[in-house]
């Protein structure tokens, strides 16, 4: 696979992914401890798409969106989104809640708190562990929730941060014990993408330069 430099191999994946597989354990511990119910998630997944590839991983640059964005501020700097399709989303409040409805007017202020929460404590997370494991410094800013067509959120989050990334960082999450209607997992996105010069040094600090 040819990324932003170089070759992204398997192995390179396989790292993200068990980094991705530490911090969903810690933000499932979060998350239980928050809510007082347990939480598990898996990351079944980790990929390095083009940006163009992002929308289509949601289901189309028209699909409704949950979306939790962030910008990532520290050694290796850039943005974030967590997303979830809005039907996913919505039954993931539910659980989280206790509300029901698949009509985002109709959530309260606290069922959006909720989402952003979650997304809070993923990135926090998944940074920490990117932390742990390069030793840079990393860190969320204060997080944007949204509601909108997936392209629409993309490009205002892209604009927000006047930069525009090649490639991301994709760890697909997975809520395990938390079905949507079809009894299937719900499963949301985390995209990490970082500023050009920071996918460098994040590969470098994991010992697998990707010129190599």
């Amino acid at each position: 696979m040819i990324g932003p430099f170089g070759n992204i191999t398997p192995f390179h994946l396989d790292i993200l992914k068990e980094i991705g597989n530490i911090g969903a354990g810690h933000a499932a511990t979060a998350l239980s401890s928050l809510l007082n119910k347990g939480v598990d998630m898996k990351v079944p997944s980790v990929k390095v798409v083009s940006f163009h590839e992002i929308t289509e991983l949601i289901g189309g640059s028209e699909t409704i969106v949950a979306s939790v964005f962030f910008r990532v501020n520290g050694e290796a700097p850039g943005c974030m989104f967590f997303m979830m399709p809005s039907l996913q989303a919505s039954h993931l409040i539910g659980q989280l809640t206790g509300e029901h409805t698949e009509d985002w007017k109709e959530f309260s202020e606290m069922a959006f708190s909720a989402l952003q929460e979650t997304g809070n404590i993923l990135s926090g997370s998944y940074l920490s562990s990117l932390s742990d494991f390069t030793g840079l410094k990393l860190h969320p800013s204060v997080p944007a929730t949204t509601v909108d067509m997936a392209g629409a959120v993309l490009s205002w989050g892209l604009m927000e941060i006047s930069a525009v990334s090649d490639y991301a960082i994709v760890i697909e999450t997975a809520f395990t014990g938390m079905n949507d209607q079809n009894g299937e997992s719900l499963k949301g996105h985390f995209f990490l993408l970082p500023d050009p010069d920071s996918y460098r040094k994040i590969f470098n600090a994991l010992g697998v330069p990707l010129d190599e």
